[in-house]
C-alpha cells in the first residue's frame, strides 16, 4: 500500500509549505455525565487544491463530524481546520456541502432551489447574470427540462443533480459530499459517479466525500483516507489511489491493482479495525 501522508509526517508538511485545505492535530470531545466522549483524536490531514479525496470507515468513526468542521457547522475541541492560511470558523459559501438526503425545499422548483443560493451569496450580481448562473447549472447536471418542476416530481438522482449544481451554483474553494449517492440505485449510482468526475475535472474543485462505498472510492478519488474505529477515532492509513485519468469503469474493473487495493482496503476495515462488540 502507498502512503502519500500520514499522521506521523503530516506536520512536517505544514513546516514547509502550507497546503490548500488543512486539517492540524484536530479532536472533538464531548462531555457526557460519565465523563468526556471523545469522538475524534488528533486527525491530521492536507488536502491540495483541485485533489479528490474520499475519506471511509466504520459507522461512529467521525466521518461526519469531520467534514462537518471543515464546512463549519461545529467547531473542534482541539487543533484547527484552515482553507488557504485562514482558520475556518462558521460556514462560508467557499465550502459547499451535498447531504445523502437531497435538503431541498419541497414547495420550490429545481430553478428556484438553486435560485436561493445564488441570490444570497451573489446580492449584488445583475438579475440576467443569476438567472444564467442558476440556468448553466442545471443544464451542466443535464435538467434544465426540468428546471421548473417540484422536488416531489423528480426522481432520487434528479433531486441529488439538483443539490450538486446548487453547491456549484455558488462557486466554492471546496465540494463536501456527504454519502451522496447512498441512497440511490446502483445504475443511478453509476451514473451520478461518471458525471460527478466530469464536473470535478472540468471546474478544478477540490472535493472532500465521505463513502462507505470502497470501489467507489477507489473510482473517484485521488486517495482514500480510512479512519480506524471510534471513538477517540484517528486516521488510520492514507491510500494512495494510482490509476490514471480520465478512469474507464470497465477498464478498471480489469485491473489487477484495483483489487489488490480493494483487498487492502478491506482488510484495513474488517480485520485490522473490525468492530469490537464487547466493547
Amino acid at each position: 500500500m502507498q502512503v502519500l501522508n500520514s499522521p506521523t509526517n503530516a506536520h512536517s508538511q505544514l513546516l514547509t509549505q502550507e497546503p490548500f485545505l488543512v486539517i492540524d492535530n484536530l479532536s472533538k470531545v464531548y462531555p457526557t455525565p460519565k465523563g468526556d466522549f471523545v469522538v475524534l483524536d488528533g486527525i491530521d490531514l492536507v488536502v491540495n487544491e483541485g485533489e479528490f479525496v474520499c475519506v471511509i470507515g466504520h459507522s461512529g468513526c467521525g466521518k461526519s463530524t469531520l467534514l462537518d468542521m471543515v464546512a463549519g457547522f461545529r467547531q473542534p475541541t482541539q487543533g484547527q481546520v484552515r482553507l488557504e492560511t485562514q482558520p475556518i470558523q462558521e460556514p462560508g459559501p467557499d465550502r459547499m456541502v451535498v447531504f445523502q438526503n437531497y435538503s431541498l425545499l419541497p414547495w420550490l422548483t429545481a430553478y428556484d432551489n438553486i435560485y436561493l443560493g445564488v441570490k444570497s451569496v451573489f446580492p449584488n450580481k445583475p438579475e440576467k447574470v443569476k438567472k444564467r448562473i442558476v440556468m448553466e447549472h442545471l443544464a451542466m447536471v443535464g435538467l434544465a427540462d426540468v428546471a421548473n418542476k417540484k422536488p416531489g416530481a423528480l426522481s432520487g438522482g434528479m433531486k441529488q443533480r439538483v443539490c450538486i449544481a446548487r453547491a456549484l451554483a455558488l462557486r466554492p474553494k471546496v465540494l463536501i459530499l456527504d454519502e451522496p449517492f447512498g441512497a440511490l440505485d446502483p445504475i443511478t449510482r453509476e451514473e451520478l459517479q461518471e458525471e460527478l468526475l466530469t464536473i470535478w475535472r472540468d471546474h478544478k474543485i477540490t472535493v472532500l466525500m465521505i463513502t462507505h462505498d470502497i470501489d467507489e472510492a477507489l473510482f473517484l478519488a485521488d486517495r482514500i483516507v480510512m479512519m480506524t474505529n471510534g471513538p477517540a477515532a484517528k486516521v488510520g492509513e492514507i491510500m494512495m489511489v494510482p490509476f490514471d485519468r480520465p478512469r474507464d469503469r470497465s477498464r478498471l474493473m480489469e485491473d489487477p491493482k484495483f483489487y489488490e487495493l480493494r483487498n487492502e482496503a478491506l482488510d484495513f476495515l474488517y480485520n485490522r479495525y473490525a468492530h469490537d462488540d464487547t466493547e
